[in-house]
């Protein structure tokens, strides 16, 4: 008889190795479990990137300013720097009675009111009562003024604005710096302050040609009396009555037709100019043009071309809406195929000039299940020198896929 080999002598030692195997496999299988089922059915999903949806600029009409030939002109628009345009001489001009603006910033300067305050009370002496018999002898527009009768700074001003009475610019400037020269030292220095380097002012009332400038530094002047609430205020009345004065009407024609607002007509030798400003309104947004026109041939000339200029500049502008409120910016799409969106805040448009360059940067941040934030990024838009944000929200919060769909996909986890 053949000898049993030894392995089968030991049925033992073979039962002992099987059970090891079993319980080696055992426990690895529950280690394994372990880490597995706590990975996969507890741990955080990885977040899910943004899609973002691509900007499409609106389409619109290029637009230019119609200056005119004749002259100087210059055109701009309040916080619109792309609109700014010139036309004619380059050379300061006389600018006659649009002195009388700069004459009034300077005053204010010395002598300064707030809206709704009449100011202090001024006595005329004989000599501003003088002063008629002069601008009359010089063919220069003026208004009853009486030794002795009182008026108030702000109707000593709006009498110097709304009629451009030259006895009264020059009586105002004899009250505030007391003398011609103090004056001329007042005004020089308030106009290199403002860096109106073009612009020379002699006298206060504009009948002396030597007080000149340029339409690019009119413009200046004119957005800086708007800025000052109590110029802006007299420039746009249309028409007033003053006991002692009388009744009269704003020598600048325009005032209240095509959005004009103001500012200061100018005529001398036969040249007519006017400072103007308008405001135009589309929905929500407004702008205001500020201009100056020198050296036409009449009032009626510069009105009519004052009143082509605004009808181009008003068509030249477009309100245009950037996102309406829950238009969405970027899309978000789970492993799970679960879909969300990021989304406006708000509605939000904005008022461009001509065909002005409208540009979007889109940033979003991955998206988490169940996370809910006020914000899940942004939108930047803009438009020439102007920018606007709107803040980007969920539409809906992401929800977990389940326990089979996290069992079936170990690898979508964060480490």
């Amino acid at each position: 008889m053949l000898p049993v080999p030894g392995w089968r002598r030991h049925p033992a030692r073979r039962q002992l190795i099987r059970r090891r195997v079993i319980v080696f496999s055992t426990t690895s299988i529950v280690i394994a479990l372990g880490v597995y089922l706590p990975l996969t059915l507890l741990g955080p999903l990885a977040p899910t990137s943004p899609q973002l949806v691509p900007f499409t600029t609106p389409g619109r009409t290029a637009a230019v300013a119609m200056l005119p030939g004749y002259g100087a002109s210059a055109v701009g628009a309040i916080g619109y720097p792309e609109v700014f345009a010139t036309a004619g001489s380059t050379d300061p001009l006389p600018i006659a009675s649009i002195s009388k603006i700069v004459t009034s910033l300077v005053v204010l300067e010395a002598k300064p009111l707030i809206l709704g305050d009449p100011g202090p009370t001024i006595t005329f002496s004989a000599t501003d009562a003088a002063l008629r018999a002069k601008y009359v002898a010089l063919n220069g527009e003026t208004k009853p003024l009486a030794a002795g009768s009182t008026i108030s700074q702000l109707d000593l001003m709006r009498v110097t604005l709304v009629a451009s009475a030259n006895n009264y610019a020059d009586a105002l400037t004899g009250w505030a710096f007391g003398s011609p020269v103090a004056f001329e030292i007042a005004v020089t220095a308030w106009l290199s302050s403002h860096g109106l380097h073009h612009t020379t002012i002699v006298e206060p009332t504009g009948i002396n040609p030597g007080n000149v400038s340029t339409a690019t530094d009119l413009v200046e002047i004119g957005k800086l009396a708007l800025a000052n609430p109590v110029v802006a205020s007299i420039v746009s009345t249309e028409s007033m009555t003053l006991a002692g004065v009388g009744s009269f009407a704003n020598t600048n024609t325009l005032l209240g037709q095509f959005g004009v607002d103001g500012i200061k007509t100018g005529t001398l030798n036969g040249s007519s100019n006017l400072l103007f400003a308008a405001t135009f309104r589309y929905g929500s947004h407004a702008v205001t043009v500020v201009g100056a026109v020198v050296g036409a041939s009449n009032h009626k000339a510069v009105d009519a071309t004052v009143t082509t200029l605004l009808a181009g500049l008003k068509a030249g502008f477009h309100e245009i809406t950037l996102a309406k409120k829950g238009e969405p910016f970027a899309n978000f799409t789970t492993a799970w195929s679960q879909k969300a969106r990021a989304v406006s805040s708000s509605a939000v448009s904005v008022l461009v000039w001509s065909n002005t360059p409208v540009t979007a940067v889109i940033s979003a941040y991955p998206a988490r299940v169940g996370e809910v934030r006020t914000s899940i990024g942004r939108v930047t838009f803009t438009a020439g020198s102007q920018s606007v944000v709107v803040p980007l929200t969920l539409d809906h919060s992401l929800v977990d896929p389940g326990p089979w769909w996290r069992l079936g996909n170990p690898t979508q986890f964060i480490d």
